[in-house]
């Protein structure tokens, strides 16, 4: 596996060897020791996996308290991942960063806690995976809007313009009355 380090500090890009032939392929998708040793020292304790369809946009969430660093990759289908960094003492505050995650690319990304994160789904659906550093806890979950102007994330939307969104994401709060982390 390979580390690529992006524009924010501690967000990475982790890219695996792949070993495939006209069988199929191989590659391994998390090794602790690994990981401890190349990206972070964290302990993951859960692991989701949502399915969703194409224009589907989930997020950009968070958790005030239990926060979680998040393991992220697509197993099925393509997404525009995004995170914003929310630790106020990071050079980087307040700035936003898109990647690509696909089944044919096979990169993962390590998300820290202090970000928020989402997806939009760009392939017709997506079958999308992540392993967190602490458990979900509702009461402490946080939504920032995604289309918020001072963010001015540059969502891949597709050519009819159709965003599907939860009610909740719906009605995230703007970047400037979000809490944030020190």
């Amino acid at each position: 596996m390979r580390v690529i380090d992006t524009f924010i500090q501690d967000l990475k890009i982790i890219e695996p060897k792949v070993f495939g032939d006209e069988r199929g392929f191989f590659f391994e998708t998390f090794r602790d020791d690994w990981f401890r040793e190349n990206v972070a020292d964290v302990t993951f304790v859960q692991e989701n996996h949502s399915k969703s369809s194409q224009g589907i946009l989930r997020g950009m969430h968070y958790q005030t308290e239990q926060t979680q660093g998040k393991l992220v990759r697509v197993m099925q289908g393509e997404v525009f991942d995004v995170v914003i960094d929310l630790r106020k003492s990071s050079d980087t505050f307040g700035q936003w960063y898109g990647h690509y995650l696909s089944s044919d690319n096979k990169q993962q990304l390590w998300v820290p806690a202090g970000f928020a994160h989402g997806f939009y789904v760009t392939s017709e659906s997506a079958e999308f995976v992540y392993k967190c550093t602490d458990y979900y806890a509702p009461k402490f979950e946080q939504s920032i809007l995604w289309n918020d102007l001072t963010l001015d994330i540059k969502w891949p939307i597709n050519k009819d313009g159709m965003v599907s969104l939860s009610p909740k994401d719906e009605s995230g709060l703007l970047f400037k009355n979000a809490p944030f982390f020190t």
